[in-house]
């Protein structure tokens, strides 16, 4: 399975106008580090009662995207908070699916492009930063939190993180998780044929000492309050120690399409065997492929992306003589959304 996006995917926005019963807000802006240069794009979905025309938000010649005011005015009250972490060489469109449907049930939706590892960004340097991933979805929190006039109150016991493939592990780190490089060297040694093992030789974050130790660290932040993993990838690098302790809740789903180097087996349902029962829930949805996760293909799709890249147009597969993707992802959001609301009461007993 190729895990590359072909050049051709553009995340661009086309000002077309649509009609929509309940609008939501739609904000982009560049979060800047002066420290050291770890600039991210970050765009937000958010609630608001505003009723003018909306904007078709990502939409391209792959992918269907969805509409949103831009710059709306927020709704009053507050509201969950979720950000979404995207996977090895994908970027903040890739859920947009969840982000809209997510945003229309009352959360603000943050999602950030990681610097080296997004479509357009294959920064080496970067990329070799693994940790900086949770520290970005840190910095996303902080700058939700810190602008209710944008985005709308954040309610501070409900912020959550979900993410896809990498994005899963970025997700898993920040709630507590721990990574050990040598662990997951022998993992590989075990399993070399898991995309993650690929990843990891390309992406190389523990060569040096000091990387190493960054990787190793603590990058937990006490206000999530739950997390979401969508088929992830480098949870056999994770100590059993800290994901026997992870302090919130979890839900892991699990794309249940047979796949040579992501299969749940090793990835997903081994991650679910290692976290306290009592606060994680494991899903696998057997007509769901790897990029089941991303937006909807729109008809002919599958086509472009093989012309310009042979063996790229798997990202528009799901399961054979399975549900459309759409259906999955409206099974996935619902799975999303019940966890959400019910986790939040079990924070306090953990």
């Amino acid at each position: 399975m190729k895990i590359a996006f072909c050049a051709l995917l553009l995340t661009g926005l086309t000002t077309i106008a649509l009609a929509d019963e309940n609008p939501v807000g739609f904000h982009s802006s560049t979060l800047v580090d002066s420290h050291n240069d770890r600039s991210l794009e970050m765009v937000v979905w958010y609630p608001s009662a505003t009723t003018a025309a909306t904007q078709l938000i990502g939409d391209d010649v792959v992918f269907v995207g969805a509409s949103a005011v831009r710059d709306a005015p927020p709704a009053a009250g507050k509201h969950p908070l979720l950000v979404l972490s995207h996977g090895y060489r994908g970027n903040w469109s890739n859920q947009i699916w969840l982000a809209s449907a997510l945003a229309h049930r009352g959360y603000i939706v943050a999602a950030i492009n990681h610097p080296g590892t997004t479509t357009h960004d294959r920064s080496p340097q970067a990329a070799a930063q693994l940790w900086q991933r949770p520290v970005d979805v840190r910095r996303a929190i902080d700058s939700v939190t810190t602008q209710p006039e944008k985005f709308g109150v954040v309610a501070n016991d409900r912020i959550a993180v979900a993410g896809h493939s990498l994005g899963g592990w970025t997700a898993l780190e920040i709630a507590g998780a721990r990574s050990d490089a040598d662990r997951f060297a022998q993992e590989c040694k075990a399993h070399p044929q898991l995309a993650s093992c690929t990843v990891y030789g390309k992406i190389d974050p523990a060569s040096t000492s000091d990387s190493k130790a960054a990787l190793a660290a603590d990058w937990r932040d006490k206000r999530v309050t739950a997390v979401v993993t969508l088929d992830l990838g480098l949870s056999r690098g994770l100590t059993d120690e800290s994901l026997a302790a992870l302090p919130v809740p979890t839900l892991v789903i699990a794309a249940g399409v047979p796949s040579h180097d992501l299969p749940a087996e090793l990835e997903s349902a081994n991650l679910a065997k290692r976290l306290p029962p009592a606060s994680s829930r494991y899903v696998e949805i057997s007509d769901a492929s790897h990029f089941s996760f991303l937006s909807v293909c729109k008809p002919g799709a599958e086509v472009l992306l093989e012309e310009d890249v042979p063996g790229d147009g798997i990202i528009c597969r799901d399961g054979d003589n399975g549900r459309p993707r759409e259906v999955i992802q409206r099974q996935i959001t619902s799975l999303i959304e019940e966890f959400l609301q019910s986790s939040i009461y079990k924070v306090g007993s953990l």
